[in-house]
């Protein structure tokens, strides 16, 4: 597998740098100038490690105009370095627009989908390297340095939110390590929420006026995200599955 050149590594270091990254909450060089982001939240000192008192997710207003959407694609291509491939029909998608319609009623909506940062996410059950992580706090990771890009869970995700990287990939963003032959997808801007900044997706659309998405920690009930969803009837995809997604929607 080609990852663009990163260091070889051990079993022995994968053990060790995958304690490191759940246990102590800091930041590993997994390349020169690369950091992969393994700890922490925003309401808590910058350096300690992810805890269950935070539980991150969003609020996704399905009822906004859909053309805000493009914002949101444009905000996160930006942010982490996806897109702009050769191959539109295989190239990383971490949120896409997707348009559904109700056949008895005629409703139609247009909404974001990206990886859902289940509590019970599918991915890290199959995942036979452990590159598929949770961290305490919710937010679903891919270790890079461990995936093999076996794409099991791509296949086990009920929302289609990953993406393999099928092309050699240039420019990585300091904060994003990506490789040719590993999945990727939505990391709900983990480096900016460790640094207690919003997602990049949110920030572009409350720099635009909208207030479409909701950040925020779902176990506070002071939060404005739990305040939002106590207010409003809201739904997560697939629920029936019962794997707990982070992200809500109001409006299907």
């Amino acid at each position: 597998m080609n990852s663009n050149n990163l260091p070889p590594i051990t079993e022995e270091k994968i053990d060790i740098e995958r304690r490191r990254l759940l246990a102590s909450g800091g930041a590993i060089a997994i390349a020169s100038g690369i950091m992969l982001y393994g700890g922490g939240a925003g309401a808590r000192e910058k350096g300690q490690p992810a805890t269950s008192a935070q539980r991150w997710g969003m609020l996704i207003d399905t009822t906004a105009d859909k053309s805000i959407w493009d914002t949101v694609v444009t905000a996160c291509k930006r942010e982490q370095g996806w897109g702009g491939g050769n191959n539109p029909a295989t190239d990383p998608q971490w949120v896409r627009k997707v348009s559904i319609k109700n056949k008895s009623t005629g409703a139609e909506a247009t909404l974001p989908v990206m990886c859902q940062h289940c509590a019970n996410p599918p991915c890290v059950d199959v995942c036979p390297t452990g590159a598929s992580m949770q961290r305490a706090d919710g937010i679903v990771l891919v270790d890079k340095h461990i995936c093999i890009g076996c794409r099991y869970c791509m296949m086990a995700c009920p929302y289609s939110a990953r993406s393999f990287v099928h092309e050699p990939v240039h420019n990585q963003k300091p904060h994003m390590p990506r490789g040719m032959g590993t999945v990727e997808s939505c990391t709900m801007c983990v480096h900016r929420v460790d640094n207690n900044q919003q997602p990049a997706c949110v920030e572009a659309l409350e720099a635009k006026g909208s207030k479409a998405i909701i950040f925020g920690d779902l176990n506070d009930p002071d939060s404005e995200i739990s305040r939002a969803v106590s207010a409003h009837v809201t739904r997560r995809i697939r629920e029936d599955l019962g794997v707990e997604p982070g992200v809500h929607y109001k409006g299907i």
